[in-house]
């Protein structure tokens, strides 16, 4: 694939060294999602894959896969929460467009949903959507692709705009290099006793057996 202007832009933000390409099948995620994905989400699929910015932000991946107790399909939950939100928060009173065109890819820590507005035939064309948990609009949409919009964020350059910073948290300091640590990488670190965003010895470690993470769901048997 040829590198993506705003992907090589990221990398000079937020080293890919701890990315993985996910050597998606594209045409398996059309039939699933019935469309084409921007080419700065596909490039950066290859160069990153899906896991966490800064600890505190992730991106999804576009088909589920096996985690190591269930299979993780955040980009279709998240899709379903911000079309329910859209629906509770107003509807076309909070955002003029159909909620089928809100297509999910990634959230904050600050329970913001990171979205596209899908009306565009040309998926490169599609802008970046925020469901704001704690924004002062609830949807704001920005004319920028996803690749794009996180080096604005990196760069803090969202000058001009009315709400000011587009997310609830920030989890970047500018002039700083962001960290990005795959879904798998983490699972390692987190195997190994370490911390999965750092990748330093977990002093919270022997807290938790190594086959349960923090957070993992319990079984219903």
């Amino acid at each position: 694939m040829t590198e993506h202007p705003h992907v090589a832009a990221l990398e000079r933000l937020m080293p890919p060294e701890h990315g993985k390409d996910e050597k998606i099948d594209w045409d398996a995620v059309e039939d699933v999602w019935g469309t084409r994905f921007p080419a700065d989400y596909m490039a950066f699929m290859a160069r990153y894959g899906t896991g966490s910015i800064n600890g505190d932000a992730g991106v999804f991946s576009p088909l589920p896969f096996q985690g190591r107790r269930w299979v993780d399909d955040a980009m279709k939950e998240e899709t379903a929460n911000v079309r329910y939100t859209w629906k509770r928060e107003g509807g076309h009173e909070a955002l003029d467009v159909h909620p089928e065109h809100l297509l999910a890819w990634g959230v904050t820590a600050g329970a913001d949903i990171l979205c596209w507005l899908t009306t565009a035939n040309d998926p490169d064309r599609w802008p970046v959507v925020v469901c704001g948990r704690h924004t002062r609009s609830r949807f704001t949409v920005y004319p920028f692709g996803m690749a794009e919009f996180l080096c604005r964020l990196f760069e803090d350059r969202f000058e001009g705009f009315a709400d000011g910073c587009p997310v609830s948290s920030i989890f970047w300091e500018k002039g700083t290099p962001n960290s990005f640590v795959h879904s798998k990488e983490a699972e390692r670190r987190w195997l190994a006793g370490l911390d999965p965003d750092t990748g330093e010895p977990d002093p919270y470690a022997d807290m938790f057996p190594r086959d349960k993470a923090p957070g993992d769901r319990e079984s219903d048997s």
